[in-house]
């Protein structure tokens, strides 16, 4: 991801923090209405690139995805990590 989508994601996401405060779970929400609530941020970005807003849509989109699972990858590594050190541990002991 270029600082130029990384930038681009963060703006929208600073938005979306105000604009969907409200919605406890996100999960149980159609993508439909998440998107109809960031139609403002996006409509100004796409002015501004002098693009589509359905491109702009796409766009977040990919670059939420990348995000999400580069966010799983340093998840699951850390996790490997962790679990890498367990031999080193000594046994426990039980009475």
């Amino acid at each position: 991801m270029t600082e130029e989508h990384q930038k681009l994601l963060a703006r929208i996401n600073a938005y979306a923090e105000t604009a969907m405060s409200d919605i406890e779970d996100p999960q149980k929400v159609p993508v439909s209405i998440q998107l109809e609530r960031l139609r403002p941020i996006m409509s100004e970005i796409a002015a501004e690139q002098n693009t589509s807003l359905e491109e702009v849509f796409i766009l977040y989109m990919d670059l939420a995805s990348e995000a999400s699972c580069a966010a799983d990858t340093k998840m699951r590594d850390a996790l490997q990590d962790l679990n890498e050190g367990e031999d080193d541990l000594p046994p426990l002991l039980y009475r």
